[in-house]
């Protein structure tokens, strides 16, 4: 398989239930070595600040022999007046991602743009048939128009940025994905797992997507799980809780499929792996299991 010599391999703080810039059980340090030791070759920032900023983040990095593969951004699409001051956050992102040396064009981080949280979708994750899109057709220019002046804002700073649909977030399902490739330039970030719980088939979106593929987040997910908490009324926290993305290799996510197809259309970038841990209760030891065998997995997946 040729993805081998076209892409690197990151991890995630997700991974260990990481989502706020100071964590009390897992420090920067700790999850760095904790990847190189596991054989990952990057990671994704997490929240901006965590791992840190200018020339702390840079010594960390190299110091662990880690590249940067991006980082989350969300921006308040659907609020012009949300959006424009969520440029500053936007900003700040960017100061930290071009601050990274690269040494190879294809392997710098990628601003990861997304929606920030719909309330309602959080509460039912997965866009029930009883929800109906999040945003009304005569919505769609506007937001996109704004996704767009996100996108060029990146590009000026020398960065070339995804999109990523998220449970939860405006744009959740494949169809939401598909109207907003039409409607800007901007590549999409392929991630499998939340692509299967928003009822998509990854394997067939990425072939309908291939060029506009920027970067990919591989994750597994447990869609009896996920079918367990809807059917209780539990929302996008609860999915995580119940082992919704689970260890690769161990879901229903096709990823040798997703693999075959990637390898297929040339990928060329990141394979970061997702496994989104809770961010309360969780079972570090657990959480450290996990991410060896989602690295070894790939390994044995990537022969």
């Amino acid at each position: 398989m040729q993805l081998t010599g076209r892409t690197r391999v990151a991890g995630a703080p997700v991974n260990y239930g990481i989502y706020q810039a100071i964590d009390p059980e897992v420090g920067p340090e700790d999850l760095l070595a904790a990847l190189t030791g596991d054989g990952y070759t990057g990671v994704d920032s997490g929240p901006i600040g965590f791992l840190g900023t200018g020339e702390v983040l840079t010594r960390r990095l190299a110091g662990a022999g880690i590249g940067l593969a991006g980082g989350w951004v969300d921006l308040r699409f659907a609020d012009p007046d949300g959006f424009a001051a969520d440029l500053a956050q936007l900003d700040a992102a960017l100061d930290v991602f071009t601050a990274v040396p690269v040494d190879d064009p294809r392997f710098a981080p990628r601003p990861t743009l997304a929606c920030s949280a719909n309330p309602a979708r959080m509460a039912r994750p997965g866009t029930p048939p009883d929800l109906a899109s999040a945003l009304p057709a005569a919505a769609w220019p506007g937001f996109a128009a704004r996704v767009q002046q996100a996108v060029d804002r990146c590009r000026d700073r020398g960065l070339e940025p995804v999109f990523h649909y998220h449970l939860g977030t405006d744009v959740e399902t494949e169809a939401e994905a598909d109207r907003l490739l039409e409607l800007t330039d901007v590549a999409i970030c392929l991630d499998t797992g939340h692509l299967t719980l928003a009822g998509g088939d990854p394997v067939a979106a990425l072939r309908k997507w291939a060029g506009r593929i920027g970067q990919v987040h591989l994750k597994d997910a447990d869609l009896a799980a996920h079918g367990r908490v809807r059917e209780a009324g539990g929302g996008l926290a609860e999915v995580v809780a119940a082992g919704g993305f689970c260890a690769l290799g161990t879901g229903d996510v096709d990823l040798a499929g997703v693999l075959h197809g990637l390898d297929e259309i040339g990928y060329a970038g990141w394979l970061v792996i997702e496994q989104d841990a809770p961010e309360q209760g969780r079972d570090l030891d657990r959480v450290r299991a996990d991410q060896r065998a989602n690295r070894r997995w790939l390994q044995e997946a990537l022969r």
